[in-house]
């Protein structure tokens, strides 16, 4: 199965230190097979971040649904223990994961719907009344990687198309450079296209545009260092 994460970034390593508690599933990786919804996210975290946003695309083997090994959760739709597994992980105040599953699979509880859910947990409303109003949701789906065992499961979709990779190595370096205070977001961009190691990457003979960005960011560093 093909499925998407939408961010600031594109995601070369998962990395559980960045993921959030209090999502829906608790704390992990998040993708979906809605690549519009991957896209809507990449928007988003991209304006909160002053990027473009990007989305990452990954294979998922769907063979780990059934791998005794594993402990998977899967909803549906929406119902009752939806909502109630939201409600367990959205008031969660341990620092401990509020479940033990290693995938967990079903729709998203978005901005509105988050609303209601803190709505239905003070009593402002009844699950009836809750689920009804969810009756004619458009379809939204998420798998969330909870463990590191999980994501043996899943894999990055490396793609050597030589404009997506050039975009997508530039920006991150741009990022890493502002993050690592070397400079602010202009002088980043200066540096990186006034430099040799950028003529490199943007030659197509020199196929740099199929390596790791971190490799270029290293190049970038030496000749900046130099």
């Amino acid at each position: 199965m093909k499925v998407y994460h939408g961010s600031y970034m594109a995601i070369d390593n998962i990395d559980f230190s960045y993921c959030h508690k209090k999502r829906d599933f608790g704390k992990g990786f998040y993708v979906t097979k809605i690549l519009t919804q991957a896209e809507y996210w990449a928007t988003r975290k991209g304006e909160d971040n002053d990027t473009d946003g990007i989305v990452t695309e990954f294979d998922f083997d769907e063979y780990f649904f059934k791998e005794e090994d594993f402990k998977v959760l899967r909803f549906d739709g929406y119902n009752g223990n939806w909502l109630d597994f939201i409600v367990l992980n959205r008031t969660n105040r341990n620092d401990k994961q509020a479940h033990d599953y290693d995938i967990i699979e079903g729709p998203v509880a978005d901005d509105d719907i988050a609303t209601r859910v803190y709505d239905y947990i003070n009593g402002k409303v009844s699950q009836d009344k809750f689920l009804s109003e969810l009756t004619h949701r458009h379809p939204s789906h998420q798998i969330c990687f909870c463990t590191l065992k999980s994501l043996q499961a899943i894999k990055k979709v490396v793609k050597y198309d030589f404009e997506y990779n050039l975009k997508n190595i530039t920006k991150q370096i741009i990022l890493t450079l502002v993050a690592d205070g070397c400079f602010e977001k202009d002088k980043a961009a200066d540096t990186l296209y006034n430099s040799k190691t950028f003529a490199r990457l943007a030659d197509k003979t020199t196929r740099f545009y199929e390596k790791d960005w971190t490799e270029i960011y290293k190049l970038l560093s030496d000749e900046i260092n130099q």
